[in-house]
């Protein structure tokens, strides 16, 4: 067994709470303190100008507005609760914060290449996108009910989601949104759940609906 696969022991804290309570604070935060997005979001400035370190970890708990919080904050719950309570709080809070930090250094990247030097990241969408992902893959026959009414299996959503990220950001649309970190988070997670926990997410589809 390789260092990367060492396994946590099993245990269950309930850190989606703390996650969710860390981002409400940090929302609250945000909108008595002027200029809180810049300074903890993830920028070009704050990151090679000022050299705000912090920024990579502290962009995925700031959100430009409640909605945005909202439903964040939703998909965290309703994701990371049976995944966390599937792997342990230890492995999916290691999951959680590398998923988050790199689609979010991975997102910069590919706005740096494209000219888009101006761009604040804020939200845990990478992370949430990649939590999807690892739902999909342990709970591969899982039904999400869409509008609370249309089912559809995980993931099945995961490639929905995928495809409409990816047509988002070539046509630009709802400008604001970063579709290209809701795709980072998909490749990052992806990378994750093959290296850490040596499952491939496709595999496991593959075998379960061929059945």
């Amino acid at each position: 067994m390789t260092f990367l696969r060492k396994p946590f022991r099993y245990n269950y804290n309930g850190f989606v709470f703390v996650l969710i309570c860390i981002n409400l604070i940090a929302y609250l935060f945000s909108m008595f303190i002027s200029g809180a997005n810049i300074v903890f979001g993830l920028n070009f400035y704050g990151l090679l100008a000022r050299k705000w370190w912090w920024q990579p970890l502290t962009y995925m708990f700031m959100h430009g507005n409640a909605s945005h919080l909202l439903f964040n904050m939703l998909g965290l719950g309703f994701f990371g609760i049976m995944v966390e309570r599937a792997i342990g709080s230890s492995e999916f809070l290691l999951f959680y914060i590398v998923c988050g930090i790199l689609s979010g250094l991975l997102a910069m990247v590919c706005y740096f290449f494209t000219g888009l030097y101006g761009v604040t990241l804020i939200g845990a969408s990478g992370a949430i996108y990649a939590t999807l992902l690892l739902y999909a893959t342990i709970f591969p026959t899982a039904q999400v009910f869409v509008f609370y009414i249309i089912p559809v299996p995980a993931p099945l959503l995961v490639v929905l989601f995928s495809i409409g990220a990816l047509g988002s950001q070539i046509i630009g649309y709802k400008a604001g949104i970063s579709h290209i970190a809701h795709l980072c988070g998909f490749l990052v997670a992806f990378l994750y759940i093959n290296i850490r926990m040596g499952i491939n997410p496709i595999r496991v589809w593959r075998e379960v609906y061929r059945r």
